[in-house]
């Protein structure tokens, strides 16, 4: 089955600027998920904070489709968009671009996004400690990066307020059955499962099956449960991701290891360990009383890469509502330099899906 653009909508490129701009993008990927960067060909967004540019982009999914359908791209891949901050304390602002969603907040994109603005000069570096503040479209982050001749060595996010939702709720599960889950905002939103109750372990071997459980799941707590973000009204009341999560073991240090594998729509597993997983982890394990200010996490993803993460501050994100603000630390590599271009008779100007790859999306 093929979807998205076909012929007929050819001629929009020129409409949005597509058919006479170059965009240049900047391949990257943290900790092994792929977060490419616009750093330039795209006139301004319409809206007058960034969450309003981020619907912009999401509804009129022109950019997003172009940039992330084949041929230019694919379900693996996250685009991320420059863009000159609103906010004045800020260096840099980005919106994400994903295969299905157009998040308010990503720690991997983000950690792609810094390495990207401090090594191609968006963002000088000038000292081997860089700090510095980015705007996402869920709020303001600061950044402090470690350099070491002009290569980006870490790069530490503190998130946005991340809290706790439902703890030990019943879903229902078609083919499963009934499960106990939790929900949690780290930057978006995310139903938790733990995967002994699967019986699957986290193996890249067991990464299609994984998916299509996560997927079954984020469809029934959408069916099922509420989320509400309670000072965000535009974001709608649903949920992003399953994360299927091992129980918390701890290392020779008694440092707490979260080893999850992260269900991204329309159907794939996220490569790195996930930085609003972990921060909505670490808000899970806060409210149960396993985890206090200062205490740290390291997140693991299903190919072994890690996040060090950290609870930087307890606080309150409404009357009533308990939340974190977590850090997450990790590296970027910048792999590689792309350029698009759209010719006027190029019949695909937005792309197309086909399910062998991009499965539909179920809700």
């Amino acid at each position: 089955m093929m979807s998205s653009s076909s012929k007929s909508n050819a001629t929009d490129g020129s409409e949005h600027n597509f058919e006479n701009n170059t965009i240049r993008i900047v391949n990257c990927h943290a900790e092994g998920e792929c977060g490419d960067v616009i750093v330039s060909g795209i006139s301004d967004i319409p809206g007058d904070t960034l969450w309003e540019k981020s619907r912009y982009i999401a509804k009129d999914s022109r950019l997003r489709n172009y940039v992330l359908q084949e041929p230019r791209g694919g379900v693996f891949r996250h685009v991320n968009l420059l863009i000159k901050p609103i906010n004045p304390d800020a260096a840099v602002a980005f919106i994400i671009m994903e295969p299905e969603d157009t998040p308010p907040m990503s720690g991997s994109n983000s950690i792609c996004v810094a390495t990207v603005a401090l090594e191609t000069g968006i963002v000088p570096i000038t000292s081997d400690i860089m700090n510095f503040k980015m705007e996402s479209p869920g709020g303001l982050v600061d950044v402090t990066a470690k350099c070491n001749g002009g290569k980006v060595t870490q790069i530490r996010v503190t998130n946005v307020p991340s809290f706790a939702g439902d703890i030990g709720v019943s879903l229902e599960v078609e083919g499963i059955g009934s499960l106990t889950v939790d929900t949690a905002y780290g930057g978006d939103s995310f139903v938790v499962v733990n995967s002994e109750d699967l019986g699957l372990d986290i193996t890249p071997d067991n990464a299609k099956q994984l998916v299509e459980v996560g997927m079954s799941i984020t469809q029934a707590a959408n069916e099922q449960l509420k989320f509400v973000h309670p000072t965000n009204e535009g974001f709608a009341s649903h949920f992003s991701f399953c994360m299927i999560a091992k129980p918390i073991f701890h290392d020779e240090d008694g440092v707490a290891i979260s080893h999850t594998a992260v269900a991204i729509q329309p159907g794939k597993i996220d490569r790195s360990p996930t930085g609003t997983g972990c921060s909505a982890r670490m808000a899970l394990l806060h409210a149960k009383g396993q985890l206090k200010k200062g205490d740290k996490m390291i997140g693991r993803s299903i190919i072994g890469s890690e996040f060090r993460c950290c609870i930087e501050e307890e606080l309150e994100v409404a009357p009533g509502v308990k939340a974190i603000r977590p850090s997450i630390a990790g590296q970027a590599w910048i792999t590689g330099t792309t350029e698009h271009r759209l010719h006027s008779t190029d019949p695909y100007p937005f792309g197309y899906r086909l399910t062998d790859t991009w499965p539909k999306k179920r809700w």
